[in-house]
């Protein structure tokens, strides 16, 4: 039997600050990072995954991956649910490790990055898509794959099956739908903090003329510079293309109800990270006060318990879950399950390094073989940095095309590796030398 001979991990980084690419009011100078992890094997395909930063700490990320090694190193390559399954459980059930958490931060998001190098590594090995591996399997072998602890309360492992039963007589014609009209995206490139006002016009403009039925601009930073800008994108787009707006946790409760309510006039789809991800109550008061406008949370979201308490007080209308927060593809299908079971669209997070080429899968897969629905669903789209992977994410007329090689789509080319990783690559001497 094949085995997991070594894990690789590198600490990749690209300099986007330079041009306020991924700028927001709570982060004004990313660099768009990966901690980008390889595991090795002794006969067959390697397996890739990431977690994503934003430049200071991706060593840090780095260093917990590397920290898993114990656990992976010896294992025979996983193939089914049953090895995907019991990896993702000894990772998450490191009970030293765990003490760092539990399940939550900078471990959490290393088993992350493991586990989906797993998923990436069997389905490599079957010769699919994760999101077509996933969506062929049996009801039974997905449920087996989620922990329900702590969510028994909103979501048992019946109610489960029966979410994916009732999904599995269309899963052929929603994997055909797929494969032949991809998925909805919306784009957030338009919209960064750091852009000039005719920035934001003419990419809003390019937006719509590409086919995208909605954009997002960042705000929180300064309220007239928001008010002023929300009317120019609502101006440029006209009032049948939707407009999300995103604080990324800027604000309290007060102040999210304030300044939403000035924004009001421009018809906002939905508040995105209006405060603390880890404050439901809060949520679930932005959401009572500034209905109609929709309240939409999830990437910095730490596990599947906080999702469970979101969905039950009623705090979000949309959730946003990523690819590279939580421990992987299998806690994520728990995400994908609660989200099914309340009846909220999911919305991924995407747009940094690598996480347009990874959710693409989970949203594909969550029509085919979970919600059955794709009413009110989009993905998050940034057009930048995907030259640099191997099966990067493509959108045409405003749709992801669905992906087609082997795998889920994390691996980078070896010259991006060689120019970009920290410190040593070009790309950072050169900087350090001029």
């Amino acid at each position: 039997m094949a085995k997991i001979v070594g894990i690789e991990v590198l600490d990749v980084r690209f300099p986007t600050s330079r041009e306020l690419d991924g700028s927001d009011a709570m982060n004004p100078d990313p660099d768009y990072s990966a901690a980008y992890v390889v595991l090795h094997t002794d006969g067959g395909p390697d397996g890739y995954g990431l977690a994503f930063t934003i430049g200071r700490g991706n060593d840090v990320q780095a260093a917990a991956i590397r920290a898993l090694e114990p656990h992976v190193v010896g294992l025979g390559v996983p193939t089914d649910a049953a090895a995907l399954g019991a990896l993702s459980r000894a990772l998450v059930g490191d009970s030293q490790l765990r003490w760092l958490g539990p399940e939550k931060g900078v471990s959490h998001m290393a088993i992350g990055a493991v586990v989906n190098a797993a998923w990436d590594l069997a389905a490599r090995i079957a010769g699919l898509p994760v999101w077509r591996f996933a969506a062929e399997m049996s009801p039974e072998d997905l449920v087996s794959l989620v922990d329900f602890r702590y969510l028994s309360d909103a979501l048992t492992e019946q109610e489960a099956l029966d979410i994916l039963r009732a999904a599995e007589p269309g899963r052929a014609e929603r994997i055909a739908e797929i494969e032949r009209d991809g998925y909805r995206a919306y784009s957030t490139s338009p919209g960064w903090l750091g852009y000039s006002d005719a920035k934001l016009a003419r990419l809003a403009e390019q937006a719509v003329a590409d086919g995208f039925e909605m954009i997002k601009l960042k705000v929180g930073g300064d309220l007239e510079d928001d008010v002023r800008r929300m009317k120019i994108a609502r101006e440029t787009v006209g009032a049948d293309i939707r407009v999300a707006v995103d604080a990324n946790q800027r604000w309290d409760v007060s102040s999210a109800i304030a300044w939403m309510t000035e924004l009001a006039p421009y018809d906002p789809y939905w508040i995105e990270e209006p405060t603390s991800p880890d404050d439901v109550l809060g949520h679930a008061a932005i959401a009572k006060a500034l209905a109609p406008i929709r309240v939409a949370t999830g990437e910095h979201v730490q596990n599947r318990v906080v999702f469970k308490q979101l969905l039950q007080a009623g705090a979000i209308s949309v959730l946003q879950l990523d690819a590279a927060r939580v421990g992987g593809f299998n806690e994520n299908l728990a995400i994908l399950l609660l989200a099914a079971k309340f009846d909220v669209p999911v919305c991924p997070h995407a747009g940094g390094v690598g996480l347009c080429e990874l959710v693409r899968h989970l949203s594909m897969f969550d029509f085919a073989a979970v919600s059955g629905s794709d009413v009110d669903r989009s993905i998050e789209w940034v057009d930048h940095l995907h030259e640099h992977f191997t099966d990067p994410a493509v959108v045409t007329d405003g749709r992801y095309l669905a992906p087609s090689a082997p795998g889920f789509s994390a691996r980078m080319h070896d010259a991006t590796l060689r120019r970009f990783t920290f410190p040593d690559g070009p790309e950072w001497t050169e900087i350090d030398s001029e």
